[in-house]
């Protein structure tokens, strides 16, 4: 016996019922990068927003009230100080993320990957040592040897007064307690060592990796901050020459 005309299709559907399309799933966004540790010091801040606020109001002032060769001789001195004020208090700084060092210093950035830095050097200052043997000078990580003076004298007393504490005393009492957590960020340290230490840190977990942070150690001079130094210097010296 035939099927009739207009009969559904065979089994295993129910009419033009078919099965629903689930949309593909979304792509999964990408891994965020690294963010950079960045160490400034925040005294030469300080001191850099100090000194530009004077000269500022000095210089604007004799632009706008003096005569003569005046208003020449406080454009030039701007053109200098302005600039170099800025690279050697606010400018310098220190990048460091899983990939690379990079040291802005005064008049230079010198990009670093972690596999190129052979050492990490402090003693009268803080320093890096390529694989080269080039040698890097830190400026945003200044030694402080009174830094160091006066935290050798806190640990010094910690030490005294943990010999002094009975041992079965010293977990009670809020001086127990403070103790204790100052135990537990181990030896008092200058802020500009606790700095090397945590780059040290970085670079020894980066030993025995794979190699991809290599590549060229890159060095670019600061020509946005030699440009205008240099400009306000050679105007200075025209209008001593011609004065």
């Amino acid at each position: 016996m035939s099927p009739r005309a207009g009969a559904g299709p065979a089994s295993g559907t129910i009419g033009s019922m078919t099965t629903p399309e689930h949309p593909p799933p979304a792509p999964r966004p990408p891994a965020p990068a690294s963010q950079d540790r960045i160490y400034r010091s925040s005294a030469g801040i300080a001191g850099g927003v100090l000194l530009l606020a004077i000269a500022l109001w000095l210089g604007i002032d004799a632009l706008v009230a003096g005569e003569g060769r005046t208003p020449w001789l406080a454009l030039a001195a701007l053109l200098l100080v302005v600039p170099l004020v800025t690279a050697y208090t606010l400018r310098p700084a220190v990048f460091a993320d899983e990939e690379r060092l990079r040291v802005r210093n005064p008049l230079r950035v010198v990009v670093l990957p972690w596999e190129r830095v052979g050492a990490l050097r402090s003693g009268y200052s803080n320093e890096v040592v390529a694989d080269t043997g080039a040698k890097y000078q830190l400026w945003a990580v200044p030694v402080s040897l009174r830094a160091r003076k006066r935290a050798a004298q806190r640990e010094a007393r910690r030490t005294a007064a943990d010999g002094r504490k009975p041992a079965g005393r010293a977990g009670f009492g809020l001086a127990g307690r403070r103790t204790a957590a100052e135990a537990d960020d181990g030896p008092v340290r200058a802020e500009g060592d606790k700095v090397m230490d945590e780059l040290r840190s970085l670079l020894a977990a980066r030993e025995g990796t794979s190699g991809t942070a290599g590549g060229e150690i890159g060095v670019r001079w600061a020509y946005e901050i030699i440009a205008p130094a240099v400009a306000g210097a050679v105007l200075l010296a025209v209008l001593a020459a011609t004065g």
